[in-house]
């Protein structure tokens, strides 16, 4: 039996990151996401989230309000949320606007997960018109922000409409010991960004814990982490797509990001410098359904997860969805 730490069933979600594959326009990952939102409701899954990135050309959620209106229409129970918007680059007031009016659209259905990084590089942050010092200002934002969506707005005369009174639920996400001190203050539950910055998940999962205070959202401490997933019919197979998978991350790293072949991709790999970048998917659980269902559980377990957030990096449709299916028949009917 699949359960959390509290005993009561571990809910299994989806990290989207609307991957572009090779030859493909962001309008083809868009209708991917549409079909890994199906599948997912349909086996079960909790809850999607898409993450802001900007200027990368292989993940395409930059506009992540968006994103989650289109899939949303084209779902009808699955949770859908931001994995996370970057509230530095934008308003409180704006995102409470946007995502109350996606939240009067689809009651019930949406999450506001906020992160403090940038989600780009320095040259796309000055493009955006985007102030370097804004992280400075997360906790406050993040208390404007709420205040918006409670209706209870910190600036007098300025409400959020749509927005007020949605309470939408906040979750805080991140990679260091700063976001889960955050959430552990505002009583909020707490994202781990462990399926490609892992060095400090448990680490800050114990500080979220351990300096968790309840809130009116939350009465008791509630932890989802990143995990990689690539589920396959056999061994084999899960390995090949690992491999490919990693050979694609290697080439987003270069300096001038360009194609590989498989052989400058795995010389690269063996490199001191591929090596550090394969340490980034360190949580990653390959394999057939019954390896893969094992390592989620040991891992949940070892980092007192609440929810799994599994990222499906798989390089074809195909192969993303039939993940999603073999992790389901082991996993979710489980947690059902």
């Amino acid at each position: 039996m699949t359960s959390s730490s509290n005993n009561q069933p571990r809910p299994l979600s989806i990290l989207d990151l609307a991957i572009v594959g090779r030859d493909e326009r962001p309008g083809d990952a868009f209708a991917n996401s549409v079909a890994v939102a199906q599948r997912a409701e349909e086996r079960g899954y909790h809850r999607i989230w898409y993450a802001e990135h900007h200027n990368m050309a292989c993940i395409a959620s930059s506009a992540t309000s968006v994103l989650i209106a289109h899939v949303a229409a084209q779902t009808t129970s699955i949770r859908l949320g931001s994995g996370g918007v970057m509230l530095p680059n934008h308003s409180p007031l704006v995102i409470a606007e946007q995502f109350g009016t996606l939240a009067e659209l689809h009651p019930g259905r949406i999450d506001l997960g906020l992160g403090r990084a940038p989600g780009t590089d320095q040259q796309t942050m000055r493009a955006m018109r985007s102030d370097p010092m804004s992280s400075e200002r997360f906790p406050q934002d993040v208390l404007e922000l709420k205040g918006y969506l409670q209706g209870e707005s910190h600036i007098p005369g300025v409400q959020a409409v749509p927005g007020a009174g949605t309470n939408v639920p906040l979750y805080i996400l991140g990679s260091s010991l700063f976001g889960a001190q955050l959430a552990a203050k505002l009583g909020l539950p707490y994202g781990f960004a462990s399926h490609f910055a892992p060095d400090q998940l448990l680490n800050a999962v114990a500080l979220y814990r351990r300096e968790f205070e309840p809130s009116d959202q939350l009465a008791e401490p509630y932890v989802l982490a990143g995990v990689n997933v690539i589920t396959a019919d056999s061994e084999e197979d899960a390995a090949q797509q690992h491999r490919q998978v990693s050979r694609r991350r290697v080439a987003r790293f270069l300096s001038v990001p360009r194609e590989l072949t498989d052989d400058e991709a795995d010389h690269v790999l063996d490199s001191p410098q591929g090596r550090q970048i394969a340490q980034m998917m360190h949580y990653t659980a390959a394999g057939t359904p019954e390896l893969v269902a094992k390592y989620l559980d040991t891992f949940a377990r070892e980092a007192e997860v609440d929810e799994l957030m599994t990222v499906h990096p798989s390089l074809t449709l195909d192969e993303r969805l039939r993940s999603i299916d073999l992790l389901a028949d082991v996993y979710v009917p489980a947690a059902a």
